[in-house]
């Protein structure tokens, strides 16, 4: 049984599909389906059904995956151990972000780090709050940034770094977009651009408009930042966004009033795995920075 073999495997597993995985992999489709067919001989069993054009895992390909994956991911941890033992400024940090924070905080932070740190390298994923902390636990990232830090989560380890306060944002023409600030209840009766389910800030809002003594209409729906700013700029109503979100200009930006009661805010944390495995040293490097990195801020 060959490594190639193992990664070729993965890597049609998850696209379900040999040419893409051939394709990813930058070889021949032939030689993906060589290797895979020489897999099955060796274990004895078929891992893959065809379904159509596409393949699936059978019951033992599954089997066969969840272990291989964990193998593969110990394997690759093994080769950066070494690389950061020789040499912890050639590592690299493998960190998740929701898109709010990709904005301004990431780059920054990231800008700062590499002043003194100009040869690590970065592996970044962007993602949603379960999908963050999924991938932390599966070990495809070490860290990630997170709102809000999961409570008493026995996997996970999370620090709170900063507190953001969130703000109303209506379209120019709207008839408060004049005021210094508001009363959430002062919505109660406006159709609001949401965020989709997948996302915390989705929860902040619905939690907020209920301690104001409304359900809000949710009129439409996004999933990013730049989507919910544009679509209230354009009129198609009001929404709540983080201060971090609202920095960028744009040719149609809406009108952001201060929330005078209830006030509303996140936290931003970052996590990692709490199962006594320690952080790479360049990893734990950037985790240490960032704490004192939001101390000072």
């Amino acid at each position: 049984m060959e490594l190639r073999q193992l990664q070729y495997f993965v890597k049609v597993a998850r696209k379900q599909h040999v040419t893409q995985a051939a394709e990813e992999l930058h070889v021949a489709q032939s030689a993906v389906s060589r290797q895979i067919h020489q897999l099955e001989e060796e274990l004895g069993i078929h891992l893959f059904v065809q379904k159509g054009r596409n393949v699936q895992l059978t019951p033992a390909g599954k089997l066969f995956l969840a272990r291989i994956e964990g193998v593969l991911t110990g394997l690759d941890r093994a080769v950066q151990d070494l690389r950061e033992f020789m040499d912890p400024e050639l590592g690299e940090i493998r960190i998740g972000f929701p898109h709010s924070l990709g904005i301004h905080l990431l780059p920054s932070v990231i800008a700062d780090f590499r002043k003194d740190h100009p040869n690590v390298k970065f592996k970044l994923r962007q993602g949603t709050y379960h999908s963050l902390i999924r991938d932390v636990l599966k070990g495809d990232l070490d860290l990630s940034f997170i709102s809000p830090v999961p409570e008493q989560h026995e996997a996970l380890t999370g620090q709170v770094l900063l507190t953001e306060e969130l703000h109303a944002i209506l379209p120019v023409g709207h008839v408060l977009a004049d005021y210094q600030h508001l009363r959430l209840e002062q919505l109660r009766n406006e159709s609001f651009v949401m965020f989709s389910e997948e996302y915390s800030l989705r929860a902040i809002v619905l939690d907020a408009c209920r301690k104001a003594g409304f359900t809000p209409t949710i009129g439409f729906e996004g999933e990013e930042t730049d989507t919910i700013r544009g679509l209230v700029a354009a009129g198609m109503g009001v929404s709540l966004l983080p201060e971090m979100a609202l920095n960028e200009t744009s040719p149609l930006m809406p009108v952001r009033l201060r929330i005078s009661e209830p006030k509303v805010t996140r936290t931003i944390g970052l996590i990692n795995r709490s199962s006594g495995e320690k952080l790479p040293l360049v990893t734990e490097m950037f985790r240490r920075f960032l704490l004192e990195y939001f101390q000072t801020e």
